[in-house]
């Protein structure tokens, strides 16, 4: 029996879980750690701060961190982050007001110092309790995170 294209069904959507979503977060953090880190080594360079790096050591609390290179370095470093953050999303995720919708009500919340973990551990475990998948953030801005099927050697359905 042959149908007309306006009567194939639709596949079911298969929804991105918290496993794929969390492995895809970590290359995102590693594709944005690049520029941050040009970005603060030059603004190190030009405060004439950058020698504060050499004396850092593991465990220090943020009151020595924020000694070492002032309210300015680090302000100005987190707004370039979450300037860059912000387009980089904007830019590569589906639609542009989505994306500033799901980048404004989740991941600009984690940036919040103490209560941004506390949000981005809920955000998380939102995740496999609800029917389609998503996370806050992704329910408040009207998305859905989707999971490409596979595809065969030549770019079709697998």
């Amino acid at each position: 029996m042959n149908q007309s294209p306006s009567r194939t069904l639709s596949p079911t959507p298969s929804y991105a879980g918290l496993s794929l979503r969390l492995f895809a977060g970590v290359i995102d953090l590693l594709v944005l750690a690049v520029p941050l880190a040009v970005f603060i080594s030059f603004l190190s360079v030009g405060m004439k701060i950058s020698t504060a790096f050499l004396e850092l050591r593991p465990g220090e609390p943020p009151s020595q961190i924020l000694k070492a290179f002032g309210h300015t370095f680090i302000y100005i470093s987190l707004a370039f982050f979450l300037l860059m953050s912000w387009l980089y999303f904007a830019i590569l995720e589906s639609s542009r007001w989505r994306a500033t919708a799901r980048f404004f009500f989740g991941r600009l919340f984690m940036h919040i110092p103490v209560l941004g973990i506390y949000y981005f551990m809920i955000d998380c475990f939102s995740i496999p309790f609800t029917q389609r998948k998503q996370a806050i953030h992704d329910a408040v801005s009207g998305c859905l995170v989707l999971r490409e099927p596979p595809r065969g050697p030549l770019g079709g359905p697998g």
